[in-house]
């Protein structure tokens, strides 16, 4: 399940505190925490200071979201009711399965989860998920260092991914 809390670091945080207004150090820490509660209060989200999906979305910042096995809320809602099944907002087996389904037959990576890419092929994601959205969600081939530029070819064939596949790539 992809949320952000306090403790985490890294890209994605740094595009949540610049939503939130807070000094965008990449570093979740008290006062991200505070600004995000803040900002769950004032919008009627559940205020728990950790942000998932469903706060994604009403940040506007859909190239945050990944939804998968665990997370929870109306963004699984309204993706299980677009895979035809029990629309309970809990993304367990069954959407899973129906979502592995789905990205096969439609040329995706069958790896179960909804991100971006995967939501702006679902009608019901794709007034808020636009190409400019999967655009800003996808990150160019890793440098070692900046000394080490790849070359213009490496860069074409490098496969793009997503933000979250970026920080998931670490622990597979």
């Amino acid at each position: 399940m992809a949320v952000l809390k306090r403790g985490l670091a890294g890209e994605p945080v740094k595009i949540l505190q610049t939503k939130l207004g807070v000094v965008a150090d990449g570093q979740f820490g008290p006062a991200t925490e505070e600004a995000l509660k803040a900002y769950q209060k004032a919008h009627g989200l559940a205020v728990d200071g950790v942000a998932g999906p469903d706060t994604f979305l009403t940040l506007e910042l859909p190239e945050l979201i990944l939804l998968a096995t665990g997370s929870r809320g109306e963004a699984v809602k309204k993706l299980q009711a677009a895979l035809g099944v029990g629309a309970d907002g809990v993304f367990g087996a069954g959407t899973e399965k129906a979502l592995r389904e789905f990205q096969a037959k439609n040329g995706l990576d069958a790896d179960g989860m909804a991100g971006p890419v995967t939501l702006a092929k679902i009608s019901a994601f794709s007034t808020v998920i636009t190409p400019a959205a999967v655009e800003k969600s996808l990150s160019g081939p890793e440098v070692a260092s900046p000394d080490a530029k790849p070359a213009a070819a490496d860069l074409a064939a490098a496969p793009r991914k997503s933000i979250w596949q970026t920080i998931t790539s670490f622990f597979s």
